[in-house]
Parts: structure tokens; sequence; C-alpha cells
């Protein structure tokens, strides 16, 4: 099972509503899952389309629960290679179809005219409960959310441009950052931040899915703390061996030019404690001397080492 059917099987699992919020979570479905029908004598029904069985089943609850329509559910195979089943919600116009859909702000009328209504109506979401529910609704009906192991990517699809930005607006309200583009034909909400993912399912309710969410990051972050460990300790272990075989090439280079004791005798006991230990640190080295020297002492004679080396190589020229 995806994550995205983990967080809509989460969120199906809540059913206790007043009929305000009820009509908040319907019309945040319905706008982005519904397809509209008209018959003879202005004749409407509405069909709600979702391949979760557990969407279907709440849309049946909330429209018998609140609204007293027995709609009927169909199941159908679908024509995609998944062969997924579809299930279709059917309201029709006997059962209060035209009603049902003004009250949950998706149709409108206008000099007698009916009108699709794609604006967020302020009478469906009155309450803070009902903003959300209305969020948790759209993400029911048209939103995803990809596998965290992988990405971090949330979103909601609709078809209407002016739609997409009023939402992306409401999502917004909460201090999210969604941003909307244009994908073909579809209008798409999205929102990539983990953190801001983990605050939109806390708004839609998802808190198991939340909670799993959160330790995917913890270990994630864990992860490429000691991936980024492990990479600097071996540039470092890198770097710190190239500087040893540099030096030593350069101590056997004088010593067989001109020899050590030519050296102050400060670089001769450096030069020779590094043949005898070449994978000794420079603070390991410069504890060996008498008296001792910190590293930055060390590394200054094996600097001047290697600059008598590297003048030895252009008289060689």
């Amino acid at each position: 099972m995806s994550f995205s059917s983990k967080v809509k099987n989460e969120i199906c699992r809540y059913v206790e509503f007043t009929k305000q919020e009820a009509t908040a979570l319907l019309s945040g479905i319905m706008k982005v899952s519904g397809t509209l029908g008209f018959g003879g004598d202005k004749k409407i029904n509405f069909r709600i389309t979702t391949e979760n069985p557990a969407i279907a089943r709440l849309v049946f609850k909330l429209l018998k629960e609140h609204f007293n329509i027995h709609a009927k559910l169909f199941v159908k195979k679908s024509n995609s290679l998944k062969k997924n089943n579809i299930y279709l919600v059917m309201i029709s116009h006997e059962m209060g179809a035209k009603e049902l859909l003004n009250e949950v702000g998706v149709l409108g009328e206008e000099n007698d005219m009916i009108l699709l209504e794609y604006s967020i109506l302020d009478k469906v979401i009155p309450t803070d409960t009902c903003k959300r529910l209305f969020i948790r609704g759209v993400f029911l009906g048209g939103g995803s959310i990809s596998n965290p192991e992988k990405t971090y990517h949330l979103e909601f699809v609709t078809h209407h441009e002016d739609y997409a930005n009023e939402f992306s607006n409401l999502i917004n309200t909460y201090g999210l950052n969604s941003k909307v583009i244009q994908r073909k034909s579809s209008y798409v909400i999205y929102i990539k931040e983990g953190e801001q993912i983990v605050d939109l399912l806390n708004i839609i309710g998802a808190h198991e899915s939340l909670l799993e969410l959160e330790n995917v990051r913890i270990m994630k972050e864990m992860r490429n703390n000691i991936n980024r460990l492990v990479n600097c300790e071996t540039a470092n272990l890198s770097k710190t061996v190239n500087a040893a075989v540099r030096q030593i090439e350069s101590i056997k280079l004088i010593q067989h030019e001109i020899g050590f004791q030519r050296l102050p005798k400060n670089l001769r006991e450096i030069a020779e404690l590094r043949l005898e230990y070449p994978n000794e640190s420079l603070k390991e080295l410069g504890q060996m001397l008498e008296p001792p020297v910190g590293k930055s002492g060390v590394n200054h004679r094996l600097r001047r080492i290697e600059k008598i080396a590297e003048e030895l190589r252009k008289e060689g020229k």
C-alpha cells in the first residue's frame, strides 16, 4: 500500500461530524472528484469517482446520515494497466442532487441559470474546523503524497486555475508555502518541504501518518549526518595520507642529494622520525621529539623540508 493510501485510509476512519462539518468535508471531496450530469427538464445528477473504497464508504455514510440521501454505489474495473477497482457514488436528481450541490457550494444559480461554483464559499468553511475538514476533503478527492523514504512531495490536483490559487491561499493561511503550477490541462497545488508536509498532515488530522513521516525524516537526517561525517573523515584521511607521502618523497630526495647532515638539527630530527613512522599524525610525531613540539611546529618544520626539496628539484632540472 502506498503512503498516500495509508494517509487517506487513516483520515477516512474519523466519521463523527456535525452536519456543518460534513458539508465542508463533502464540499472538498466533490469539488475535485465529482462529475456533473444533466438530463431533461434541467434534471441534475452527480457522480463521485474514487479508487479508494474507504473514501466511497465515507461519502456514502455522510450523505445518508446528514443529508438523508441513499446514494447508489457501483464498482467497476479500471481500464488502466493496474486494473484497480473504480468506485462510483451516484446521486440522482430524484435523490436531491441539485439541493445537495447548492448546499456544499458546488453549484450556484444566477438569473435562473445553473452555474458551477469554483470559489470556496464562506458558508462552507465558517469555522477553523470546517476549513481543516475542507482541506481534508480536497486531499481525499484529489491529493497525493510521495513515499517519504524517497522524496518529500505533497500535491492537490484540480482543473480550474482560479480555484487552485484560492485553495493554495487557504492552505497558506496556516503558515505554509504551497505553490501552483500547470501540468498539461490540470493545475497542481504542491508542497515540497518535509516540515511543511508534516504541518499539512496535522491540519487534515492524519496524526499516525504524521508520526511515521517524522520517524522517516529523523532517520534520513541521521543517515545524512553520518554520511557527511564519513565523507569529511575520508577527505581528511586522504589529505593526511597524501601529505605524508609527499613529505616522505621530499625527505628521501634530500637524503639522496645532500644527506641529512646538511639539515639543521630540528629538521633532521623530524625528517628521521617521519621516515621511521610514516603513518603517524603530526601531533604524534611532535610528542616523540625532545622536548615535544606541537602540531603546528611539526607542520612548519615539514614545510621547510618540502621547500628545500623543491629547490633541489629545480636545481636538478
